[in-house]
């Protein structure tokens, strides 16, 4: 099989023939079909985080393909059947976390691309009890972005309590962002949409965003308190800058929820504002299993639309390039081919 490895941080991916992987007890072996390109992937190759993968690895954790193989004790899944291979590929399942709905927070958790190889490949082996099914009716390139940028939308907006009439601020209208957009809509939220390219501002407004504010040409949270303020930002701009803009945009009681992760950066909170204003600052970190199972849910009736570019999986450096120069609408899915 073919897949994009990095073999040292900061490096161009090489793409390499390796054997097929053969799936343990308890795994599967999936035959690639579409696998996203998610900004993580950019920070795993690049080593940014202060938890570093190890090379040589293979990234990718929007992974979509069918299962080939099935391990040792595998029963609820069947060769043929379509799944998705999320960043949360496994989980202990005994811890707290685990056991109160929480597993995204497990400390024994192995990550997708990250702590295992990932989807950037013709084949990859998951654990069969975090490979998400696919609905019939969903396609594999629709999938793949759900995977990561859907599900980390839907649950960033859970975990901000967004309720019908609230102001949504979407900071970053990009893979992540015009999925959020949707899914606040969904909700019943009013949503402002921010960015700084008028694409992006366009793509917003096509998806349904009330508002539209250019981070350019206009103070943000000026904007959105002139609207009453934020009942709820998402801060998914990979920018420091963006963090603080938005927080500004609060209006008390609100909530600022970050997703992005820049792979420096802090957020200056004031401490004033924040306590007699009854603001709150919130990290969101993917979904569980039930959230993506929803996110499908949501996609199969028709609520929402992804929208992608797909490519040959050898176009990963000059995709990732792309992605850098924030020159790519809103999600890049490497096409590899299976089945046809």
């Amino acid at each position: 099989m073919k897949a994009a490895v990095v073999r040292a941080f900061g490096e161009p991916l090489v793409i390499e023939e390796r054997p097929d992987p053969e799936p343990g007890p308890g795994q599967v072996r999936v035959r690639v079909e579409a696998s996203g390109l998610c900004h993580t992937d950019i920070h795993a190759a690049h080593g940014d985080w202060p938890v570093k993968p190890n090379p040589p690895f293979v990234p990718g954790h929007e992974g979509v393909g069918l299962v080939e193989a099935l391990g040792a004790g595998v029963t609820h899944l069947a060769v043929g059947q379509r799944v998705a291979v999320p960043w949360l590929g496994r989980a202990c399942g005994r811890c707290e976390h685990c056991l109160s709905g929480w597993e995204t927070l497990c400390e024994q958790q192995v990550n997708t691309g990250y702590g295992c190889d990932g989807g950037y490949a013709e084949k990859m082996l998951a654990w069969a009890d975090f490979a998400q099914p696919v609905p019939d009716g969903v396609s594999p390139f629709d999938a793949a972005p759900l995977t990561c940028a859907g599900v980390t939308t839907y649950k960033a907006l859970k975990v901000a309590g967004v309720r019908p009439a609230q102001l949504v601020a979407i900071s970053g209208v990009g893979g992540l962002g015009h999925l959020a957009v949707q899914y606040a809509k969904i909700a019943g939220a009013t949503v402002a949409a921010i960015d700084v390219t008028d694409d992006k501002l366009g793509l917003a407004a096509e998806l349904g965003a009330d508002i539209l504010i250019d981070a350019r040409k206009e103070d943000v949270g000026e904007v959105l308190q002139r609207h009453g303020g934020a009942h709820a930002a998402l801060a998914l701009a990979v920018n420091e800058a963006a963090f603080a803009a938005v927080h500004a945009g609060l209006r008390r009681g609100g909530k600022l929820v970050m997703v992005a992760l820049p792979a420096h950066g802090t957020v200056r909170v004031p401490i004033f504002d924040t306590v007699l204003g009854g603001t709150s600052v919130i990290g969101s970190i993917v979904g569980t299993r039930q959230d993506l199972a929803e996110v499908f849910q949501l996609h199969a009736a028709g609520r929402t639309q992804v929208i992608y570019e797909a490519r040959p999986l050898a176009s990963v450096n000059d995709s990732i390039d792309e992605v850098l120069r924030g020159q790519v609408k809103a999600r890049i899915v490497f096409d590899l081919g299976a089945g046809r």
